[in-house]
């Protein structure tokens, strides 16, 4: 069985600890991968972490985890209320799903408050701030181990 997480990350994920820092706070994306690589490294497990600001992108990376791994935890970022297709292409992945969303989206903007992924992800974290990362790849590690 792989031991293969991907991390996906959405629009505007790139500008993290610039943009908007008193919602997403002041940590960097690369700040987020490193925090991430480190857990992972002590449960054993292996990540590809990738962003794009294309939606396509995240699309052609989820079907390519329907080939190479075990897990995907994804921030599909504003994606999450209007992206179908991400929807699509993880109801086809058949590992386990997580999403995280930095801000706890259901006290923002009313339009924040559904996502199309949460219909599939097997589980949600929101609020954690980017710490909220590495509970998801604690939480599939756990779901891992059991699987096995």
């Amino acid at each position: 069985m792989s031991r293969t997480i991907y991390i996906l990350n959405g629009p505007n994920l790139n500008l993290l600890g610039k943009r908007q820092p008193e919602i997403y706070g002041h940590e960097t994306l690369a700040d987020v991968e490193a925090e991430c690589r480190a857990e992972a490294g002590r449960l054993g497990l292996e990540i590809r972490f990738a962003q794009s600001n294309a939606e396509y992108q995240l699309v052609d990376w989820i079907h390519e985890a329907r080939e190479t791994a075990a897990a995907i935890i994804i921030n599909p970022a504003a994606l999450s209320h209007t992206s179908v297709a991400v929807l699509d292409a993880l109801n086809a992945f058949d590992g386990v799903v997580l999403e995280v969303h930095i801000s706890n989206i259901h006290k923002r903007e009313s339009f924040r408050h559904h996502s199309f992924v949460s219909g599939r992800a097997d589980g949600v974290i929101c609020g954690f701030g980017t710490q909220g990362y590495t509970l998801a790849v604690q939480r599939a590690g756990r779901l891992l181990q059991k699987q096995s």
